[in-house]
């Protein structure tokens, strides 16, 4: 079975985690902040916090920014739920803002309506969560303009979009928050570099990034200005918040560190099997993924959307794909049509091109240990499909 994502673990890698092992440290040592340094330094930003998770990441960005009961939310319903519960966690109220039919990222026109109907009704968003679907950037630039004049906070939720470039010409990188408060990675195994488990957080504001160093370990700080008392002993540590355990482990950053090594040629891998399906695929009655001049996606996922004029089915598909030994999913669900949101009074049909979309989409295999073998067996399939 050729699944449709999957980790690449070198041997240095291997080595990396196996000194960690070995070393007086597997939590809370000296790599954690290294790592931390290193990619808030390759993604262009001040500041990183690793977290044991982007949903973890996700929920203290929404509490640094002041999140609370009975403020809302907007995000994509294209995503993982994950983009949305961290506002949930948080006691506030979510809202979907419809997709774009071709990049599958937040609608401009479509938010700015939402903003205008909202502004009237005294209902804004106190936070936008944009998301980087597939690694492809959202138009930031428009949403951080209409940011300014709606006046939202915004957290990039780029778990699919480490290393993705706004702009090639000028080096603009996702994740340097120049168009955002908080910018939010994901190392899950099948994201572009893998921590195991894990995430962070990249901001360019100091308090942020404090707020958050505290939240990741359950609101306690050993720093001298947050003790109570004018007498530091070095034992002394003083918790003046509510957080979490959501540390990453050293074992965890060992892994980072060493992927992040890679991480240029992964992205180079994986626009280089996009550009193989674009060759191939262009002929049959396919939606494939939308090209941005000057723009880099990472391709984390490979997305396609059979057009109506075929008249087939994309259960039928996604069922030829897996009896070929062709492991597809569907990214994704939209996220109000689960049954948790349908309590919260969410309907089907609530996103008109979500809705579409959720009918005709499907992600076929992409990562960097495909090989030409694999993907000539896939195009084939498709195309015998159709």
């Amino acid at each position: 079975m050729i699944p449709y994502g999957r980790q690449d673990i070198s041997e240095e890698d291997i080595k990396s985690v196996i000194d960690v092992l070995a070393s007086d440290f597997l939590t809370q040592g000296p790599l954690v902040p290294k790592f931390e340094n290193a990619m808030s330094s390759y993604c262009q930003s001040q500041y990183g916090v690793a977290v044991n998770s982007a949903t973890s990441g996700l929920h203290i960005a929404c509490l640094a920014l002041g999140l609370k009961k009975g403020d809302i939310v907007w995000t994509s319903p294209i995503s993982f739920v994950a983009s949305a519960n961290c506002a949930i966690y948080c006691g506030a109220n979510v809202d979907f803002v419809d997709i774009d039919p071709f990049t599958y990222n937040i609608s401009i026109n479509a938010l700015e309506e939402k903003l205008k109907n909202a502004e009237e009704q005294g209902i804004l968003p106190k936070i936008l969560i944009p998301v980087h679907l597939s690694g492809l950037p959202c138009d930031m630039k428009k949403i951080h303009q209409l940011s300014k004049k709606y006046g939202f906070n915004i957290i990039e939720d780029a778990s699919h979009a480490v290393g993705a470039k706004f702009s090639i010409k000028s080096n603009d990188n996702v994740g340097n928050c120049t168009y955002s408060d908080i910018t939010v990675l994901s190392f899950h195994p099948v994201k572009i570099i893998t921590t195991g488990e894990g995430g962070m957080c990249l901001t360019n504001s100091e308090s942020l990034f404090q707020v958050m160093q505290k939240l990741k370990s359950h609101g306690i700080s050993r720093s001298a200005e947050d003790l109570p008392t004018n007498h530091i002993e070095k034992w002394n540590y003083s918790q003046d918040s509510f957080g979490f355990n959501y540390r990453m482990t050293d074992i965890q950053a060992a892994l980072g560190l060493s992927q992040l090594k890679r991480i240029d040629q992964f992205i180079k891998k994986r626009n280089s099997i996009a550009e193989f399906y674009w060759q191939h695929l262009t002929d049959l009655p396919l939606q494939l993924p939308k090209r941005l001049d000057d723009t880099l996606s990472s391709f984390h996922l490979y997305i396609l959307r059979i057009k109506e004029i075929s008249q087939k089915s994309r259960n039928d598909f996604y069922q030829h794909l897996l009896d070929n030994n062709i492991a597809v999913n569907l990214h994704y669900i939209p996220i109000y049509r689960h049954p948790a949101y349908q309590e919260l009074g969410f309907k089907k049909g609530h996103c008109f091109e979500a809705e579409q979309y959720f009918m005709n989409a499907l992600s076929i295999p992409i990562y960097p240990g495909l090989s030409e073998e694999d993907m000539k067996k896939i195009v084939t399939s498709i195309k015998s499909f159709f």
